[in-house]
């Protein structure tokens, strides 16, 4: 699994985004499975906690920012809310993890990750003798416990793409079966230059970062050919929160209808992003590719939530969920397929300080104000209209919702 860091939708031409070139990840999405409207809370830690555990943001509890970058003492808790790693790991897979992990500061927690369910790491050591560390040119990365001293002049991306591709390598030799979540650190912010901005001596933008992305996607992809295990291998592509606004400056900006940061689809403008309880916000990329088994060039409309990748990779792998385990996810390993999967009516996300929401495809309810959106013609949304008979039996549908998931918060 790739796990882009700020990637709405829209930054993806086959998503119909108009301002990125994203050649490899079309070309994937032409091969594979595309699910057009995929979902994920607005801001990374409640998205990634709720994909390890398959555990909606208000049952797991971490709604904001866990603030690893400065050092905290707080973690997440995986003895407690257990992970889909850990069962596929006692179910014989190999697990390995990547770049970004900030769910415990590892100098106070050394061993979280393995804990979390992975055998093996290259992850971005956020925090190292009392100050901050970088995760592009002169990254820190601690692997199984070290850190990495040999990696100063290298681009981070690149040094975590050729882990993944090694740990590909050792378990096909091994004939050994595994897992690896790829936390790619692009491309979020800071807006640096990447490998290729250096060649060509160009100032470096978000564009050039998502293109870069594009490519290391691109190596990926072609390593599992290379290494000939692509007939038995799922490769999943997916945002973990929209794109951060501030990051891309619009051309337009200043002509009718064009804000400062302004993301342009086929479909509309799309306004907000990372931290927004909207469609901008929480709208993100799911690709499939990899087996015979996956059609090619399909398009999924069914409305998928991050928790649904949890049973998604256990019915793929043959990993048994115990029965006393709490799962909020339902599997969609039929729709990889090409096949109709269990109907999803509605997705949740949630961020700190401003509440949480459920989403049915056409309403948004948010929890903040009581606020209903209008969303049938996304991008743009709108408050819902006041004494409309459509918009308050969305109301009525989507607070019954709310009320259920609240009373089973705690079950």
């Amino acid at each position: 699994m790739i796990y882009a860091d700020d990637l709405g939708y829209e930054a993806l031409q086959c998503y119909d985004g108009l301002d990125f070139a994203t050649p490899k990840l079309d070309a994937m999405a032409a091969e594979g499975v595309r699910f057009d409207r995929a979902y994920a809370s607005p801001v990374c830690t409640p998205s990634r906690v709720s994909l390890l555990t398959g555990l909606y943001p208000f049952r797991h509890s971490h709604l904001g920012v866990l603030p690893v970058h400065k050092g905290t003492r707080q973690k997440v808790d995986f003895v407690k809310m257990p992970t889909f790693p850990q069962l596929m790991r006692s179910n014989g897979y190999t697990t390995s993890v990547t770049g970004k992990w900030q769910l415990a500061t590892l100098e106070v927690w050394p061993n979280h990750i393995r804990n979390a369910g992975f055998d093996s790491w290259c992850v971005w050591q956020i925090w190292r003798d009392g100050e901050k560390t970088s995760r592009h040119w002169n990254p820190t990365f601690n692997e199984d416990g070290h850190i990495r001293e040999d990696i100063q002049q290298r681009f981070g991306p690149d040094v975590l793409v050729d882990y993944v591709i090694d740990q590909m390598a050792e378990a096909q030799a091994s004939q050994q079966p595994f897992l690896i979540i790829h936390n790619e650190l692009l491309p979020h912010d800071p807006i640096v230059e990447t490998p290729e901005d250096r060649r060509l001596k160009r100032q470096p933008r978000l564009a050039h970062m998502i293109g870069y992305l594009d490519q290391l996607v691109g190596r990926l992809l072609d390593a599992v050919e290379r290494l000939g295990i692509r007939d038995n291998t799922y490769v999943v592509f997916m945002g973990d929160n929209g794109t951060h606004e501030v990051d891309f400056d619009n051309p337009e900006f200043g002509h009718p209808g064009e804000q400062k940061h302004t993301r342009h689809t086929r479909a509309g403008n799309v306004n907000g992003g990372k931290f927004d309880l909207n469609d901008a916000g929480t709208h993100v990329p799911l690709i499939v590719w990899g087996p015979p088994s996956v059609p090619a060039g399909q398009v999924c409309d069914d409305l998928v939530d991050v928790v649904d990748l949890f049973p998604t990779y256990c019915e793929l792998t043959g990993t048994t969920i115990p029965e006393a385990l709490r799962v909020d996810g339902r599997s969609i390993a039929p729709q990889i397929h090409g096949q109709t999967g269990t109907h999803r009516p509605w997705v949740h996300h949630a961020i700190s300080g401003k509440g949480d929401s459920v989403f049915d495809g056409s309403w948004r309810l948010s929890s903040q104000k009581d606020q209903l959106w209008d969303a049938r013609e996304l991008p743009a949304e709108s408050p819902a209209a006041a004494n409309d008979e459509q918009s308050e039996s969305a109301r009525v549908r989507l607070e019954k919702v709310f009320q259920t998931l609240h009373q089973n918060a705690s079950q």
